[in-house]
C-alpha cells in the first residue's frame, strides 16, 4: 500500500546552468507543492500504513529550510531544479520514512517524481 501527504511552500530561485537568455535564469518564485509518498503493509490493528502526522513531522524541518527562502542559498540546492529539489528532499527523508516517491510541482502543470536510485 502507498500513502502520501502533500505540503506547500513558497520560495524564490534562479537556474544558473540554463542557456543564455533563458527566462529561468532570472530570479523568480514558485508556490511549490510536494508530495511525500511512503509504502508498507497496512497494520491490521491500526488500519493504516503510517500515521500522516509522522510524515508531517519528518518533513517539517525541511519545509522550515525552504519556505520563503532563496533556494540557491540552501546547501545542496545551488542549481534548484525540480529534479534536484526532489532528490534533496528524498536524501533527507529516506532514513526516517519508508519512502516510495517524492513529487515536486513548481507550477500547476510542471513537476517531477523521484523514486530513488534504481
Amino acid at each position: 500500500m502507498e500513502v502520501f501527504r502533500e505540503f506547500t511552500f513558497e520560495a524564490a530561485h534562479r537556474l544558473p546552468n540554463v542557456p543564455d537568455g533563458h527566462k529561468c535564469a532570472r530570479l523568480h518564485g514558485h508556490s511549490y507543492r510536494v508530495q511525500v509518498h511512503v509504502q508498507g503493509e497496512v497494520d491490521p490493528a491500526a488500519g493504516w500504513v503510517m500515521d500522516f502526522s509522522e510524515i508531517k513531522k519528518a518533513f517539517q524541518p525541511l519545509r522550515d529550510q525552504l519556505d520563503h527562502y532563496y533556494l540557491n542559498e540552501v546547501p545542496g540546492l545551488e542549481n534548484p531544479t525540480s529534479e534536484v529539489l526532489a532528490r534533496w528532499i528524498w536524501d533527507r527523508l529516506i532514513g526516517q520514512l519508508p519512502l516510495s516517491a517524492v513529487m515536486v510541482r513548481e507550477t500547476c502543470t510542471s513537476g517531477c517524481v523521484y523514486r530513488g536510485e534504481q
